[in-house]
């Protein structure tokens, strides 16, 4: 039973590496293409002597980046953010500024 455990535990860990190798491979190509297309209309910008602002030239940036948000939120979950580890600094900063309220007011 304990080695069924092991490797149960092993194959996730597994999978979990493949997802997160999966994201920073895409975060990467994300970064990539992006600085380049941007790169890309601001040298054209240059090269005909008008600076333009035109809203298509950040369509890929923009709705890549919300494909790229859903692959982050599917690789670290839901609670990425605002998880357990984050609310117990919280709760402990919370009780210290606490503390040091109660013993200012007692001096």
């Amino acid at each position: 039973m304990e080695n069924f455990e092991k490797d149960e535990a092993y194959f996730r860990a597994r999978k979990r590496l493949k997802d997160l190798k999966g994201f920073y491979s895409h975060l990467t190509v994300y970064i990539v293409i992006n600085a380049a297309l941007l790169l890309m209309y601001h040298w054209s910008d240059l090269r005909s002597g008008q600076l333009t602002f035109e809203w298509w030239r950040f369509s890929t940036l923009f709705f890549w980046g919300i494909g790229l948000a859903a692959h982050a939120l599917g690789v670290f979950g839901k609670h990425w953010f605002l998880n357990s580890q984050w609310e117990a600094r919280k709760l402990k900063q919370f009780m210290e500024e606490e503390e040091r309220k109660r013993s200012q007011f007692y001096k």
